[in-house]
C-alpha cells in the first residue's frame, strides 16, 4: 500500500518563555487534524510537542508537497497562534512567516519532512523531533546510521545493505542539492555536512532498491526570514528493520551526545540531549537541546503507536554525558567555542550591537 507520511512542526507559542507547549494548543491541534481525518484527507495523525515546538504526524494518500495537507497544516497552526494570543503566550505564531497559505508551507516558517513509500508487510518507522537547534543536527546521526559499521552492523553482516546508502545533501545557503553514493563516495560527502550550518542531509535512499529510507527537514529560519525569528528546530523521518538498518542502531547515535548549534537565541554550541517527550521542556538557559524519538508500526496508513523511543534508561549516560558537556561549555559564557563563530552570529541578534558600534571603529 502506497502511503505518504507527512512532518509538520511549527513553534506558534511557548509556554512559559520558549520551554514548554500548553495542553490547549495540543488539543485545538488535536480538534482540527481530528476533522481532516474524517472527512477522509487524512488517513491517522497523531500530534505532540518537542519543547515550544508543535507537532503533526500525519499519514494519508496525497503525495509530498501536497497542498490540501500542508493548508491544513498551516490552517491549523493559525488557529492554534490565535489561542496562544489569548493566552499571551511567547512568541505567539511566530514561524509563520507569510500573512497567508501560498500553496505550500516550505519557505513560509514551518518545518517539514516527508515521504511517500509502499507499506512493507512490517513498516517501523522512527519520528525524530527536536528543540533549540539547527536543521544539521541530523548530518552526525545520519551518517552514522546509515555509512558507519560502529553503529550499524547491519552494514557489515546483512547481505541486503551491502551496496550502501545514497544521500541527498543540500546546500541550504545557496539552495543546491548534491547526491553522493556511500561508502565509496563517503569522504566526499563529509566534507559538506561536516559543516552543517551550510549543508544538511535532505534524504537517504536504499541502493539496493532505490526506496525512501529517511527525510529530513532543511528549511533555516533565518534564511527564509532575513532576520533572527528562532532556531529551525527540525524534524526527520527513519524507516527502520528490512533492508534498512535496525531499530537499535537508528537510535544508537543518539547514546553518544554530539555538539549542535542553537541553544540560548540561537547563538550558541550545546549537546543534543536524548529525552523522553515528558522531559522535552528545555529550561536551563533555554537548552540544553533537546530530541525526542517516536517510534510507530504502520498499518494500512494507521500510525500504530507512539513508542517513546528514548523514555529507556538505557539512554541515562547519554543524558549524564550531555549535562557534563553543557557544564563545559557554559563556562565559556560570551566566549567560543560556546558562542557561535561571528560568521554564523550574522543570523542571530548580533547585527544590532554591531551596527552600534559600526561608527566608533578608526584606522590603525
Amino acid at each position: 500500500m502506497k502511503i505518504t507520511l507527512s512532518v509538520i512542526k511549527a513553534d506558534i507559542g511557548g509556554w512559559v518563555g520558549h520551554c514548554g507547549m500548553h495542553p490547549d494548543l495540543i488539543a485545538e491541534g488535536e480538534a482540527s487534524l481530528a476533522k481532516a481525518k474524517k472527512s477522509g484527507l487524512l488517513i491517522d495523525y497523531h500530534v505532540t510537542r518537542c519543547g515550544d515546538d508543535l507537532q503533526f504526524i500525519m499519514t494519508h494518500k496525497q503525495g509530498t508537497d501536497d497542498k490540501t495537507v500542508h493548508e491544513l497544516a498551516w490552517n491549523t497552526f493559525t488557529s492554534c497562534t490565535s489561542v496562544a494570543k489569548k493566552l499571551k503566550l511567547h512568541g505567539a505564531g511566530q514561524d509563520l512567516l507569510a500573512d497567508a497559505f501560498s500553496g505550500n508551507v516550505k519557505g513560509q516558517g514551518p518545518g517539514v519532512a516527508e515521504m511517500e513509500l509502499e507499506e512493507r508487510e512490517a513498516e517501523a518507522v522512527i519520528v525524530y523531533m527536536a528543540d533549540k537547534t539547527a536543521s544539521g543536527a541530523w548530518n552526525l546521526p545520519l551518517y552514522s546510521i546509515f555509512c558507519d559499521p560502529f553503529n550499524t552492523i547491519g552494514l557489515v553482516i546483512a547481505a541486503n545493505m551491502h551496496k550502501g546508502f545514497k544521500f541527498e545533501v543540500h546546500d541550504v545557503k545557496e539552495s543546491k542539492r548534491i547526491f553522493f553514493n556511500c561508502p565509496e563516495e563517503m569522504y566526499d560527502m563529509l566534507i559538506l555536512i561536516g559543516a552543517p550550518s551550510r549543508y544538511s542531509v535532505k534524504a537517504v535512499y536504499s541502493r539496493q532498491t532505490g526506496e525512501i529510507a529517511s527525510s529530513s527537514s532543511t528549511q533555516k529560519l533565518s534564511l527564509i526570514a532575513g532576520r533572527y525569528v528562532g532556531k529551525d528546530d527540525p524534524v526527520c523521518i527513519v524507516r527502520a528493520q528490512g533492508i534498512f538498518p535496525a531499530v537499535g542502531e537508528v537510535l544508537e547515535p543518539f547514546a553518544r551526545p554530539h555538539i549542535v548549534e542553537g541553544w540560548m537565541r540561537g547563538s550558541h554550541h550545546g549537546p543534543l540531549m536524548p529525552v523522553a517527550v515528558r522531559e522535552s521542556t528545555p529550561t536551563r538557559f533555554d537548552g540544553p537541546p533537546r530530541v525526542i524519538a517516536a517510534g510507530f508500526q504502520l498499518a494500512d496508513g494507521k500510525l500504530v503507536g507512539p513508542v517513546d523511543m528514548f523514555d529507556d534508561p538505557a539512554f541515562n549516560n547519554a543524558r549524564q554525558q550531555a549535562l557534563d558537556m553543557a557544564d563545559m561549555l557554559r563556562r565559556h559564557g560570551p566566549f567560543e567555542p560556546h558562542r557561535l563563530p561571528l560568521a554564523e552570529m550574522e543570523y542571530t541578534t548580533m547585527p544590532q550591537v554591531k551596527r552600534k558600534l559600526q561608527r566608533r571603529f578608526e584606522k590603525i
